[in-house]
């Protein structure tokens, strides 16, 4: 139920996105979902791929300072509420999020969030529990 992340930290100046899109391009790695936050100096772009260890191994070579992080991917309906929600059921466990980032999906109920939280095997727990439907690494890498 745990998804693996790539986070890239990039310099802040023109062409370093596009550098990372063109060498995950030539592996053959699809883009799931990404997110980037930045400041004036450098960014950090967070990506959710097809094949993670494979982007991992390219960026890596390809001279980015690269990391894995395990996150989890939450679905969930997309209709008002749907994530109110799945941060209630967080905030009453005492779930620190770290960040979040969501997109439109193929999934039954259309609208997905990846999270980044410190517990994150109580915070599958706690979802689960609550009948929110945390999703197989496998399903997000395969959509």
């Amino acid at each position: 139920m745990k998804i693996k992340q790539i986070s890239v930290f990039l310099e802040n100046k023109s062409g370093r996105l596009a550098a990372v899109t063109r060498l995950l391009a030539a592996h053959q790695i699809n883009i799931r979902a990404l997110s980037i936050a930045d400041t004036s100096d450098f960014g950090i772009l967070r990506l959710i791929v097809n094949d993670p260890e494979k982007a991992y191994r390219a960026l890596k070579e390809g001279g980015f300072t690269v990391s894995l992080t395990e996150v989890i991917g939450v679905e969930m309906p997309d209709k008002p509420g749907g994530l109110s929600r799945v941060l209630t059921c967080l905030e009453e466990a005492g779930i620190n999020i770290e960040y979040l980032y969501a997109f439109i999906g193929k999934g039954d109920n259309g609208a997905m969030v990846i999270f980044r939280v410190e517990e994150l095997d109580r915070a599958i727990e706690v979802l689960n529990q609550a009948g929110i439907n945390v999703l197989d690494g496998n399903k997000i890498y395969t959509m």
